[in-house]
């Protein structure tokens, strides 16, 4: 499928949308997956050639908050170094949140988690990594409410992770523009 897509729009980045599981061909990496093991694997998938960059997903309804900032390390510091030294692509961590259904929930727990978020990712852009930046799942404007799944940011409901969200967008705004490189391109930003 990805060498069709890029036959009829070679313009256009292309990625897979996948959460980052690692399968039983990478047994070493089955170790980072969340709890439960699923037939994906982040390694061969993003091989093909069509790909031009990987994705993780990490989300949380349970297993503490020390749990959770652990994993929040290991997860996206393993694709990491995948990402950079076997698959030479830039990864994107594309969804991540924490949902409202936690026991325990609170605002600026939330805040916090992102926080811990958007500061590895950064770091990791910011030391040459191959991290291209986060996106939060999900953002909902007012009167959505059918889409709602617990995880939400209504933006007008929740200024304080607003404030996190823009102060994130802009030093990796900056950082881009710091970079000596220019950034045509993800294959020329991470060669």
């Amino acid at each position: 499928m990805a060498s069709y897509t890029k036959s009829i729009d070679s313009q256009h980045l292309l990625e897979i949308g996948m959460e980052g599981f690692c399968g039983d061909s990478v047994p070493d990496r089955k170790q980072f997956n969340p709890g439960y093991q699923v037939g994906t694997n982040f390694i061969s998938n993003n091989l093909i050639k069509e790909i031009d960059f990987t994705t993780i997903h990490a989300y949380f309804t349970t297993s503490g908050e020390e749990g959770q900032l652990g994993f929040m390390e290991r997860w996206p510091t393993s694709h990491w170094t995948d990402s950079r030294r076997i698959l030479k692509k830039p990864l994107v961590f594309a969804e991540f949140g924490k949902s409202k259904k936690d026991p325990g929930y609170s605002l600026s727990g939330r805040d916090s988690f992102l926080s811990n978020a958007y500061s590895n990712i950064y770091k990791s852009a910011r030391s040459g990594g191959t991290m291209g930046g986060g996106l939060v799942w999900r953002i909902l404007g007012e009167g959505m409410d059918s889409y709602n799944d617990g995880y939400e940011i209504v933006m007008s409901q929740s200024p304080s992770t607003v404030g996190l969200i823009e102060a994130q967008s802009q030093k990796m705004t900056q950082l881009i523009h710091s970079l000596s490189t220019p950034y045509s391109s993800c294959q020329d930003y991470y060669y």
